[in-house]
């Protein structure tokens, strides 16, 4: 299903939840249903994301917080992100760097 699909049908149940026609827990199982679907990379495009944000395999790490022998293991294709580094790296993919700092 398309991002803008999705998009409409989690606002359309937000409208409903707050006219009171909608139960939390059915909000909150739209919720879920609706997160984007985290994307997985090669190690070509996580060096370009890292790259594009013009920092370091360390500063990188920092941010992503992991080590820079995994960003490097992720760049060379020995390993892949999961669980939350995943996560981040989506973030970063699609919001940039600037979106991990508080």
């Amino acid at each position: 299903m398309s991002n803008s699909i999705l998009d409409a049908v989690h606002q359309t149940a937000q409208g409903l939840n707050k006219a009171g026609v909608m139960d939390v827990q059915t909000m909150r199982k739209f919720d879920a249903l609706c997160l984007p679907e985290v994307e997985h990379f090669d190690a070509a495009r996580i060096k370009a994301i890292r790259e594009s944000a013009r920092v370091s395999q360390a500063v990188f790490a920092a941010y992503l917080n992991t080590s820079p022998s995994t960003v490097r293991a992720w760049e060379q294709g020995g390993k892949s992100p999961k669980g939350a580094s995943l996560k981040l790296l989506n973030l970063v993919a699609h919001k940039g760097l600037g979106v991990l700092v508080y």
